[in-house]
């Protein structure tokens, strides 16, 4: 396994990031133990995790996951370096979600009990909260710092301009504010190429893909179409809308030889702003494929081909703009 540091940060996590979204709907807790446990073994220190996570099990359901193997022992809280986030609404109840100053204290301590620990090493906004300010935001947080159960913080969806309010209002505050940025990001949606990755670039923010198989459609969607969340009607959908690209894209990985899912995973390795892909592995054969990405180097031509199947937008504001 190798690993590189989060963002500017000190932070060295492994160049694949375990998420576990699947963790209670779709992995059971036997099995989820069985793939961090074997995450583990690889070499993957870097597990991420959502209060929210679980639906359409109750809300909290994946942490309690966790919370669980973690409290097994032996090292495993030691070895790992754990991401959650907080955003999303946990209840109807007023200030149970979002960014007040509030929240951000209730929701960390309730993730610090499901996950059965005293820290959490990077705490993620999961998204944007455009009403709240920023002042308001880094007081929660850093109340959260000083008292030691963050260490870290990272964002989640931004925008480019977002980031940068972000950072400059904590370096205003003499705070760290954020190392590392959590965005979708592969070879078919590649939009945060424009200014996304420009910006974590400038403020030295690691890049943390989600949905590097976007949702299923890069891992050979064409071959096993019924498995899991690749039958989601949404996901046919998008399957018919993009055929001709994916037929391409998997003609492709036939033709020199690689899985598709390796393929995919390669691909976003070898972008310098990538700090660590998230993989959600349903199963232990599901992870023991995504470790293969790490031995890939894609040659120029191969990375031609898939720029033509799968354009990027380009580089802002030259693509819009004269």
């Amino acid at each position: 396994m190798e690993y590189t540091h989060l963002g500017r940060s000190g932070l060295k996590v492994s160049k694949l990031c375990l998420g576990t979204m699947n963790f209670g709907p779709h992995t059971s807790e036997a099995d989820a133990f069985r793939i961090m446990d074997r995450a583990l073994d690889l070499g993957i220190n870097f597990f991420d995790t959502a209060n929210v996570y679980a639906r359409p099990l109750p809300r909290g359901t994946t942490e309690t996951i966790i919370g669980k193997w973690l409290a097994q022992g032996g090292g495993r809280r030691e070895k790992i370096v754990l991401a959650t986030k907080l955003y999303g609404e946990m209840d109807p109840w007023p200030n149970n979600s979002r960014f007040s100053a509030l929240n951000i204290r209730r929701a960390c301590e309730a993730s610090l009990k499901r996950l059965q620990t005293d820290y959490i090493d990077l705490y993620q906004m999961h998204h944007i909260a455009r009403k709240i300010s920023w002042e308001e935001i880094w007081q929660g947080f850093e109340q959260l710092y000083y008292s030691g159960k963050i260490v870290y913080n990272g964002s989640s969806n931004f925008a480019a301009w977002h980031i940068a309010q972000a950072c400059e209002t904590a370096k205003h505050r003499q705070y760290l504010g954020l190392i590392s940025e959590q965005s979708i990001y592969n070879i078919a949606e590649r939009t945060i190429e424009l200014e996304v990755i420009p910006a974590c670039q400038s403020y030295g923010l690691g890049l943390i893909p989600y949905s590097p198989l976007f949702g299923g459609l890069l891992g050979g969607i064409l071959d096993r179409s019924t498995e899991g969340r690749r039958a989601l009607p949404w996901r046919e959908e998008q399957l018919q809308k993009m055929r001709p690209q994916i037929e391409a894209y998997e003609n492709l990985c036939r033709k020199i030889g690689l899985k598709p899912g390796t393929v995919a995973l390669a691909w976003l390795l070898m972008k310098p702003a990538v700090t660590a892909p998230i993989i959600g592995p349903r199963t232990i054969e599901h992870l023991e494929e995504s470790i293969d990405a790490l031995q890939i180097k894609l040659d120029d031509e191969t990375i031609k081909r898939l720029d033509e199947i799968f354009p990027g937008p380009g580089v802002a504001p030259e693509t819009y703009a004269w």
